[in-house]
């Protein structure tokens, strides 16, 4: 198990993440971030193409895989801004309150053991005037395809490196103190059950 962890889920999330309709969905938000930007989970890079530089300032990377993050050096080598790599998960954030002007999270709060916790640090973490930028899948609004990814989740949470099918990403955002500003929802191409994302801006008013 150690072996596939290591070695064959980081390059299975690689090429997952950067399918096509995952890609057009990073390429509608990356670009909304500016200022001092802490991606959450910024894995391999996936993201880096697709921010733009006259907007932002630095760009913290916060993950807690070293294997992803060594995917993304040619990537990073590319960008006009600067990039800091920061080992961690996102339920211990080592930055200073309010720090960040944007909190980017594409793809990411599925994996959070804590996800309450780490929404707490982003809320910590981000100005109060900044802005949460996300791109998610999560819980399906039809009620046959949530019973499906209900049943599924805690085989594919094992496979799938702890990602969960079925998390209510906004009303999670919500509870945690956050006002969703604008969003959108869609399925993507693919499997119903992991293909229901929604995206869009939160803030704290």
């Amino acid at each position: 198990m150690r072996f596939y962890t290591k070695y064959l889920l980081p390059r299975a999330v690689h090429f997952i993440c950067g399918a096509k309709p995952i890609m057009r969905q990073r390429e509608k938000v990356v670009s909304l971030a500016g200022g001092r930007v802490l991606e959450i989970g910024i894995g391999s890079g996936l993201n880096l193409p697709f921010y733009d530089p006259a907007k932002v300032q630095h760009v913290w990377g916060l993950d807690p895989s070293t294997e992803l993050w060594a995917l993304a050096e040619k990537t990073v080598a590319q960008v006009e801004f600067n990039v800091e790599f920061i080992k961690g998960g996102a339920e211990a954030i080592p930055l200073d309150d309010s720090s960040a002007d944007t909190v980017l999270v594409t793809y990411t709060l599925c994996t959070v053991p804590a996800i309450l916790t780490a929404l707490g640090e982003i809320r910590r973490v981000l100005k109060p005037d900044g802005q949460l930028v996300f791109c998610e899948h999560g819980a399906a609004p039809d009620a046959a395809v949530r019973r499906w990814q209900n049943r599924l989740n805690p085989i594919w949470k094992r496979i799938g490196g702890g990602c969960n099918l079925n998390l209510p990403i906004p009303s999670l955002m919500e509870q945690a103190g956050f006002k969703i500003r604008g969003m959108d929802t869609m399925y993507l191409p693919g499997w119903k059950l992991a293909t229901f994302n929604y995206w869009g801006t939160a803030g704290f008013s």
